[in-house]
């Protein structure tokens, strides 16, 4: 079994990564930390050699629609409901620094 979590691993740990935690953050971080390893440790016991291995818990299913063609409005009648229209287009404000 390994070792439990310090704290000073975790202020380590935030350090590297630069965040800046509180000292309620790092003793709520050590503790919930400390049991995911914990957790993964209980887990790395498991005899699973015969387990299949899966990307998900359950079958996936994509479920789609068919694509149909089907009337819809006529783009004047659109871009006359819209706030700002330029060139048949929606007019948006620019984006902060983006250029022209």
């Amino acid at each position: 079994m390994s070792a439990a979590l310090r704290r000073e691993d975790v202020a380590h740990v935030a350090k590297l990564a630069r965040l800046t935690l509180s000292d309620a953050e790092l003793d709520r971080f050590t503790e919930q930390l400390g049991q995911v390893l914990e957790h993964a440790n209980d887990m790395s016991s498991l005899d699973l050699e015969n387990v299949v291995a899966t990307s998900h818990p359950f079958g996936l299913v994509n479920v789609v629609r068919e694509d149909v063609v089907r009337a819809s409005l006529e783009r004047d009648e659109v871009l006359a409901m819209a706030p700002d229209a330029q060139d048949g287009r929606f007019a948006v404000p620019r984006i902060m620094g983006e250029a022209p």
